[in-house]
């Protein structure tokens, strides 16, 4: 039998947006892409800042599924630089999903958002980003999106 899978949480992501851009209807949905303009990283033994570049890369499908993928990196207080590459879903209600592309508030528990982040550094102290697994449970709000980031032990 597989060991069980557990979860830790290791840190949380808050990265700033700007304005979307639509690339309109591709014939499988509306692309989107969103800068990502900075932003804070906090945890427990990892801290530092979003870098003011990179953007999440969207595609709307018909049914309001919205699959995305963010490439962007941070800076950690003591001088590394991570990149990161984060894939995943979100979903819930229409009208809630409508609200939320208007910049309206919506109770993040009310839409499902996860993400699989994967991180590249040389640093040494941050090694461990490559070496694991991490899921993200998101929450996005007018001008930011905050991602914990758990880890899969």
């Amino acid at each position: 039998m597989s060991p069980e899978l557990q979860t830790r949480y290791a840190f949380t992501i808050t990265a700033r947006i700007a304005d979307v851009t639509s690339a309109g209807d591709i014939g499988t949905g509306v692309r989107r892409i969103i800068p990502i303009i900075g932003g804070e990283v906090k945890g427990e033994g990892i801290n530092g800042k979003v870098l003011p570049f990179g953007a999440d890369f969207q595609i709307i499908r018909p049914n309001e599924l919205i699959e995305l993928e963010a490439k962007y990196a941070f800076e950690t207080d003591d001088g590394a630089v991570v990149y990161v590459e984060n894939k995943g879903i979100r979903f819930g209600p229409v009208e809630l999903l409508q609200k939320l592309k208007r910049g309206e508030p919506v109770d993040p528990k009310l839409i499902y958002f996860r993400t699989v982040p994967k991180f590249e550094t040389g640093a040494e102290k941050y090694r461990w980003l490559m070496q694991h697994i991490f899921i993200g449970s998101a929450a996005r709000h007018a001008d930011r999106v905050v991602i914990d980031v758990h880890q899969v032990l």
